[in-house]
């Protein structure tokens, strides 16, 4: 898959990894299309990214992905790559009280929305010379977060769905990609921008393009900064790395 050639459509690209990623590419030569549900950021976007196409989406409605995705493939026919970045993360405590509503809108909007976008473009992407879906899990899909519950589980459950989806298209023209990010310094949660224990975002998008834009294109697009997470279990060092993540 040449990701430099592309037309990518990057769901939340109308900040951090997802903007990130979007301008990344461009850069390199890519027509990229973002969506989000904020159009004053979409538009801060565009305006500062000619030739990219911005539309507003909320993923968790099942109606607007399949209303987007027939408008957005007809708008764009050459469409052949799809980067599932959007996504949130709440923090909860089950000793405290799980509040229900926000823990469904984590799953619903990290997993269940990317399978259904996913569902809703399939056709179309099936009928391209070559295609490629790029799913954004996280380190915490291997070695969770427990302040974090839902929002780890959502990313493990993309990262299990990405394998799958994988050995289904294996014999047709779509590559699966995952990327797995470490903690970087965006504002998927309030003031961690400024944690100084968080990748800067351009150093993670300079190395996380560089791996996905490789001659060969990869199964996983994972950091060095990620690789400690990755690799904890298999590598026997799962308890060490969850107590540095989750200290006491």
């Amino acid at each position: 898959m040449n990701f430099r050639d592309a037309t990518i459509l990057i769901t939340g690209g109308n900040s951090g990894i997802g903007r990130g990623l979007a301008e990344a590419l461009a850069d390199l030569g890519a027509k990229i299309i973002i969506t989000g549900r904020d159009k004053d950021r979409l538009d801060d976007v565009v305006q500062a990214n000619p030739g990219m196409s911005a539309y507003e989406l909320d993923v968790t409605s099942s109606l607007g992905i399949n209303t987007f995705a027939a408008q957005v493939t007809t708008e764009h026919p050459e469409l052949n790559a799809v980067i599932h970045n959007a996504g949130i993360l709440a923090y909860e405590s089950v000793l405290g009280g799980y509040d229900m509503e926000t823990v469904e809108k984590v799953v619903l909007t990290n997993l269940i929305a990317p399978i259904g976008l996913t569902s809703a473009l399939l056709p179309h992407l099936r009928a391209m010379p070559e295609a490629a879906i790029v799913t954004v899990s996280s380190g915490l899909a291997f070695v969770p977060l427990a302040s974090a519950s839902a929002y780890s589980a959502s990313k493990a459950g993309m990262h299990s769905w990405s394998q799958s989806l994988r050995h289904e298209l294996r014999s047709t023209n779509i590559s699966v990609v995952e990327i797995a990010p470490p903690l970087v310094a965006t504002e998927l949660t309030p003031g961690q921008s400024r944690n100084p224990h968080a990748m800067p975002l351009d150093a993670f998008i300079e190395e996380a393009v560089g791996l996905l834009c490789a001659d060969v294109t990869p199964e996983e697009v994972i950091v060095q900064r990620a690789i400690p997470q990755r690799t904890a279990e298999r590598a026997g060092q799962f308890k060490k790395v969850f107590d540095l993540i989750n200290p006491n």
